[in-house]
């Protein structure tokens, strides 16, 4: 798909504030609670593929990690610079398909993003390569997936279903993974590939990759908005993190949330 679909996409959205309120935070600490369980110590050099307005870098850097974001967004490569400079964080406008930057240079490489939008296998493949590539042998490789069955249960939860259009794209998603949004309209997406689980897996091994591990990261919890207010409490969290804990890497199960996050080592 051209380039120019996805900046307008994420030029005319707010990506930023997706994954960074409310019960969109789901999807950040559960990221966050599996790449721990990974990651090299501090002060190991990260990458952050798709990195976006630099929701992940900003903790990372917290942390005490060297980061440098890619993203092909001209203005989200603006919003971290802006932001996130003082904490030492680096970004350029990039492809993950070819990234511009040496062999080995990096401890751990996030794809977590870049996946979403590829819709070709050998562009998935490429960008897996290309993130293997600019890791130090045994390095680690995190890559993010939307869930083959996403715009099936979205529509449940949004009431969106019910429109004859959008079920027609719900359709062609489970039948093929390939998402399209003809009409543009608003809150149903862009082009997009979503992914069966063991779809993700074989990617990562065909691409040279050693999976280490492959979770659901939501879970139910992140189909059920009505569970906002639940959120908001210390003791509301706790039960929603538990619940996507703990069926992370049930296989009948993996499907379910809205994102898999695949964990890998670099050949």
């Amino acid at each position: 798909m051209p380039d120019s679909e996805i900046i307008d996409h994420y030029e005319t959205i707010r990506e930023e504030y997706r994954i960074t309120a409310g019960l969109g935070r789901l999807e950040l600490l559960r990221t966050q609670e599996v790449l721990r369980r990974h990651l090299p110590t501090p002060p190991a050099a990260i990458i952050d593929i798709g990195g976006g307005p630099g929701a992940h870098a900003e903790w990372l850097a917290d942390a005490g990690y060297q980061v440098h974001l890619v993203d092909l967004t001209p203005r989200h490569v603006k919003q971290v610079r802006s932001a996130l400079t003082s904490k030492g964080v680096t970004a350029e406008v990039g492809d993950a398909r070819v990234l511009a930057l040496p062999s080995n240079s990096f401890d751990a490489a996030l794809l977590l993003g870049p996946l979403y939008h590829l819709t070709e296998r050998q562009d998935r493949l490429q960008a897996l390569r290309e993130a293997a590539r600019v890791v130090r042998s045994g390095g680690l490789i995190a890559a993010g997936a939307i869930s083959r069955f996403a715009s099936l249960f979205d529509g449940l939860a949004r009431g969106l279903l019910f429109d004859v259009e959008f079920r027609k794209i719900v359709e062609r998603d489970l039948r093929d993974g390939q998402h399209r949004n003809p009409a543009n309209r608003a809150n149903w997406f862009t082009t997009a590939y979503f992914h069966r689980p063991e779809e993700l897996r074989s990617e990562a091994e065909q691409a040279g990759l050693q999976v280490r591990e492959l979770v659901g990261l939501e879970g139910l919890a992140g189909w059920m908005p009505h569970l906002d207010h639940r959120w908001k409490t210390e003791d509301g969290r706790s039960a929603i993190l538990y619940s996507a804990r703990t069926v992370e890497s049930e296989p009948a199960l993996l499907a379910l949330s809205a994102h898999l996050l695949l964990i890998a080592g670099a050949g």
